[in-house]
């Protein structure tokens, strides 16, 4: 799943990026309002992170700006701003959550997992697609109740499948959902890493189809 970070403070937004990228999250990372905004015009996120005091633009601009344009991009608001009429304001317009800082990177991880489920009508702790589940929360794979060995660009590549059964996931789409702006892939890439992960599916007896000029899908269990 991917994620815009939009945080100011240097040394919070680099913990909270690699702590995200070590739990299986693509990260871009913004310091300013600006970037933020021009960011959410030309990609697609799943959630965005956002403080509120920031350069260039505040977040509240930010956030009304995605709202005007019908974005449904889920944004969870970050901030030092903890007044009453604050979060009033940030919930208003248009936030899903609101955290006060400090915050342990636990519990947003956990706030970012709602949200996700909320996203794609996901509201289990796992998905099955015998003989494998996916555990959300842990982010791991499991077969038949023992750990199944997916490094984390496979794991991406098999939930955003799966949250998608029975519908045609592009390459684009993919490469949005494993890759950053400091590692993009290109196609070639994707198709090395979905043949890696192809050959490990079908030694559980579990296929991934191609659809020839449109991407890949898990096709729906009967």
């Amino acid at each position: 799943m991917r994620i815009l970070l939009v945080e100011d403070d240097s040394i919070l937004g680099n913990a909270t990026s690699v702590y995200l990228r070590n739990s299986g999250y693509v990260v871009d990372w913004v310091k300013d309002g600006k970037h933020a905004d021009a960011a959410l015009h030309e990609d697609v996120y799943d959630v965005v992170v956002l403080d509120l005091g920031l350069p260039n633009m505040d977040g509240l601009t930010i956030l009304k700006n995605l709202r005007f344009r019908k974005q449904g991009t889920r944004v969870i608001i970050l901030t030092a701003q903890d007044g009453l009429d604050d979060r009033i304001a940030g919930l208003d317009a248009g936030a899903d959550d609101y955290l006060v800082k400090p915050v342990k990177l636990a519990e947003l991880a956990a706030r970012l997992r709602v949200q996700l489920r909320r996203e794609h009508a996901v509201l289990v702790s796992r998905i099955e697609y015998p003989p494998l589940t996916l555990h959300l929360k842990e982010r791991v794979v499991s077969y038949r109740d023992q750990p199944f060995g997916l490094s984390p660009r496979e794991l991406s590549l098999f939930e955003s499948l799966l949250l998608r059964v029975g519908k045609v996931v592009s390459k684009e789409n993919l490469i949005e959902n494993i890759s950053d702006w400091d590692d993009t892939l290109g196609k070639n890439a994707i198709e090395v890493y979905m043949h890696r992960l192809r050959k490990k599916l079908l030694s559980v007896g579990v296929e991934v189809r191609t659809v020839r000029g449109l991407g890949y899908m898990l096709d729906k269990l009967d």
